[in-house]
């Protein structure tokens, strides 16, 4: 018989320790998944989890190297709680604390019912939305059976909506509490839980927003203190269904944006098997817009997300249905929603970049996604344009410093926060609010938080108006340059498989920053971890060159990723031309691309 030699831990300085009544590590970790199997509320995941500890205890020879995949496996599951924070939960699905499934939702709807009960006392009102993800449905209804269970009103939504409609929802109901089962734009193996708070528990300017500190640790310490998933209590009924008139609601503050202005535009549009395509698709048709034409096999949700490696509209190849309709249909237009449709891509035909070089497609043509501070600065100059005074413009520390000079321009308010719609949204005074990854807040007073679908109705009025003076969303681009010069921007990003990789990364990027940035001076270096600006602190580093380029390392919030931001800035003359222009945006693309050669190179990429 071969026997796994026990792996002994102890502190050399305890005078107790004695190896001999030291438990194996195997033997721990084994007792822990029993434990937790007793626990559990899913017979599948139950049965899944005493498979993996039916192959962790085989013995023969010839099993053994399957043995050491499956105890890895099961200790990468067991590698502590599935951390709860100002993210909410978000992770791959399956058995066991360090992974989505029905037991650790149970636990953090215990947490959350806990912490609420404390805060309001009993009848704390909470919706509950998800989206069409595997399992979405089945962790909803978790969600609404506990904290039923607990004493909270709960309202769960019909079906699987966006996401904006449920942060709608926590401010329409006065709701002290939302949850939103979903992953965004993460791989369809993945999901998550986001938690909203607003009526009596948060009555800032942050109601009905994403947590903050310190609630995410209040909330975690509730979860911490749940007892296992079987042990707590449930409803079998008692929370109200809601019906279609709260998503009724939330079309009719889109109205906001109509006006007589023209629709002639063909719209082609992407849901990218998420759960935003028949709001989108009714939000334009209410909005004036007849001629949309959805990409059919990406219209209908679909949890495996067939079409796409990575639905994500920032991800390479992802929108490439979608623009290939475009180019056939003889579109003017594309928008894309993530699969919640809290986020909004924008494309558009640029002959500028069109290259007819090899196989004629969509790409080759000049179609390209414009990036998200290209439309941030368009909505803040659209919606800033009719601001009342006092009111302020947003947006997170990694976007371009484009709409602070928009917001100057029209005698208003500009605000930098860290990343994340949870700090964007809680502004005081805000009108508007984005950050880079394609997220935008063209209605803070009934949603805050990012809103694919409200962006999306804005954009196309804007395209639209161009449209009918023979202008493109392009042609207001170029006059932002004139006005507050040509920023340019971009993104450096690294994935990777080994956690501790990203931490490594940050430090050694602390300890040799590079002394250059497309060949100009490095001026400053800044340690966004002391805190920078008034904002608190927050892992990452910024590097301002001289001649006012700056870059911007930090690591993903949701996805195991060292992300960096990369801006540039070309003076442009007030009354440059159209060819002016387009040759500043050479200029700027060529030193773009040689600052991010150096900043690959610091970063060991």
């Amino acid at each position: 018989m071969t026997r796994t030699p026990p792996v002994y831990t102890y502190d050399a300085d305890d005078p107790s320790y004695r190896a001999d009544t030291a438990v194996t590590e195997v033997d721990d970790l084994l007792a822990r998944v029993e434990a937790w199997v007793a626990g559990d509320v899913d017979p599948d995941d139950q049965a899944e989890l005493r498979t993996l500890l039916e192959q962790a205890r085989r013995t023969d020879v010839r099993s053994q190297d399957a043995r050491a995949a499956v105890l890895d496996e099961l200790r990468d599951r067991f590698a502590g709680d599935l951390a709860f924070g100002t993210a909410g939960l978000r992770g791959r699905m399956a058995a066991g604390p360090h992974r989505m499934n029905r037991a650790v939702v149970t636990r953090a709807a215990a947490g959350l019912g806990a912490f609420l009960h404390d805060e309001v006392g009993p009848g704390a009102r909470v919706v509950v939305g998800y989206d069409a993800r595997h399992r979405s449905e089945r962790f909803a209804l978790d969600t609404a059976e506990v904290l039923t269970a607990a004493g909270a009103q709960v309202l769960l939504m019909p079906k699987a909506w966006p996401t904006p409609v449920l942060a709608f929802a926590v401010r329409h109901l006065d709701a002290d509490a939302g949850v939103m089962v979903t992953a965004s734009h993460n791989p369809p193996a993945d999901n998550g839980y986001k938690v909203y708070l607003g009526g009596r528990v948060v009555t800032d300017a942050g109601q009905g927003a994403q947590i903050v500190p310190p609630f995410d640790a209040s909330i975690a310490a509730a979860i911490d203190a749940a007892p296992p998933a079987a042990d707590v209590a449930r409803a079998p009924s008692g929370w109200t269904v809601l019906d279609r008139s709260v998503a009724r609601a939330y079309l009719d503050t889109l109205g906001r944006w109509a006006d007589d202005g023209p629709r002639r535009l063909r719209i082609v549009t992407t849901a990218l098997h998420g759960v935003g395509g028949a709001m989108l698709s009714r939000a334009l048709g209410e909005a004036g817009f007849r001629d949309v034409v959805p990409v059919e096999e990406q219209f209908a949700p679909d949890p495996t997300f067939g079409s796409v490696a990575f639905p994500n509209p920032e991800e390479p190849g992802a929108i490439d249905m979608a623009l290939a309709l475009a180019q056939d249909a003889g579109a003017d237009l594309v928008i894309a929603n993530d699969p919640d449709a809290d986020r909004c891509a924008v494309a558009v035909l640029d002959p500028s970049v069109g290259t007819h070089q090899g196989a004629e497609t969509a790409r080759s043509n000049g179609w390209r996604m414009l990036h998200g501070d290209e439309v941030g600065a368009l909505l803040g100059e659209e919606v800033a344009a009719s601001a009342p005074p006092g009111s302020v413009l947003a947006s997170s520390i990694v976007s371009s410093r484009l709409l602070a000079r928009v917001a100057a321009a029209h005698g208003l308010e500009h605000r930098t926060t860290l990343t994340g719609f949870k700090w964007i949204s809680r502004v005081d005074g805000l009108v508007y609010g984005y950050e880079e990854a394609l997220g935008y807040c063209v209605d803070p007073a009934t949603v805050r938080d990012k809103d694919g679908i409200s962006a999306a109705v804005v954009v196309a009025r804007l395209a639209a108006r161009l449209h009918a003076e023979g202008r493109t969303l392009l042609d207001a681009l170029d006059d932002l340059a004139r006005t507050h010069g040509l920023h340019l921007t971009d993104q450096v990003s690294a994935r990777f498989s080994d956690l501790s990789e990203i931490p490594a990364t940050m430090e050694r990027l602390r300890a040799r920053p590079p002394r250059v940035l497309g060949g100009i001076g490095v001026r400053d270096v800044v340690d966004l971890s002391r805190g920078q600006g008034g904002l608190p602190p927050t892992d990452g580093v910024l590097l301002r060159a001289d001649d006012d380029t700056r870059v911007i390392v930090r690591p993903s919030g949701t996805e195991p990723k060292v992300k960096c931001y990369l801006e540039v800035v070309v003076p442009v003359d007030a009354d440059a031309s159209h060819d002016a222009v387009v040759g500043a945006r050479v200029r700027a693309r060529a030193h773009l691309d040689a600052v991010a050669a150096d900043v690959r190179r610091a970063l060991g990429l």
